[in-house]
């Protein structure tokens, strides 16, 4: 093997295993299965496409066959991957990348807040973004810097359709994270204060996120307080993060909902909460 092609197996395996944590074991495996094969098959192209589409189903296989059950014996159990107790991702990448483990205790806690949110307001469902990976505490999410031992959900805030004027269960951002709710005047402005310190990752989402679809949402302050609240009401939920002009402008009193400091990046885009 040349140095050009292991130097671009190592990066796709590496590359595979940061974002879905099993990708790069598939895919040696994948290499494995196929080794024996390479001579046989003349076409390149066909080889190629093959070997693609049987690292997928492998993949897909591993994934939501496998993973589940051995993630329960470290621990961890899998948030729905379509609507179910009125808790859904907000993007399929999320489970798709097993980014959607969590702790039984966790688990309980978000889907008890979410069944509440939907009796107060019918309709409404929640949308949760990154929680963890299924396996090995201390195994980092990235670009989170907590979300490695199940016990950590981000959740995206609520909005209303500006359009329609009717409470929606969509996010102004693909991933729900990067389109902020900005301090108004009088409130204060943790962004440019980390911003000061030399912090320049606080508010790095907002500049590669699109904006485009912010102004066919508004911040529903109503629902998002609620929900804070709910959570703030389950015993094993621990700490909440919010950024620190919404703690105020929502009136949230709570001593576990805290600022998350300047090393991380700014939550006026999300809520992120852990248990115990």
């Amino acid at each position: 093997m040349n140095k050009v092609r292991l130097f671009f197996r190592i990066l796709i395996f590496c590359v595979l295993t940061v974002v879905s944590q099993i990708g790069g074991l598939v895919y040696l495996l994948t290499l494995y299965i196929f080794k024996s094969l390479d001579p046989r098959i003349k076409s390149k192209v066909a080889f190629t496409i093959l070997k693609l589409t049987s690292f997928v189903v492998l993949y897909l296989i591993t994934a939501f066959i496998i993973v589940p059950p051995v993630a329960a014996l470290f621990g961890r159990v899998p948030l729905p991957i379509y609507s179910a107790n009125h808790l859904k991702p907000l993007n399929k990448i999320t489970w798709m990348f097993n980014r959607n483990y969590v702790t039984p205790k966790l688990r309980r806690a978000i889907l008890n807040a979410s069944v509440e949110m939907n009796k107060k307001y019918p309709g409404t469902e929640i949308n949760y973004l990154d929680a963890c990976f299924p396996f090995i505490d201390k195994f980092p999410l990235i670009p989170h810097l907590s979300h490695n031992d199940g016990r950590k959900l981000d959740l995206a805030f609520l909005y209303i359709d500006n359009h329609s004027g009717k409470e929606s269960n969509e996010s102004p951002s693909f991933i729900g994270y990067g389109i902020c709710e900005e301090p108004q005047n009088g409130e204060v402005k943790t962004a440019e204060f980390c911003k000061s310190k030399g912090y320049l990752q606080y508010s790095f989402l907002k500049y590669i996120i699109p904006q485009s679809s912010k102004t066919d949402f508004k911040f529903d302050a109503e629902r998002t307080k609620s929900l804070v609240e709910l959570l703030d009401k389950e015993e094993d939920v621990s700490k909440i993060f919010i950024e620190p002009h919404l703690k105020e402008r929502l009136n949230l009193q709570s001593g576990k909902i805290r600022f998350h400091g300047c090393q991380a990046v700014r939550h006026d885009d999300h809520i992120h909460f852990q248990v115990k």
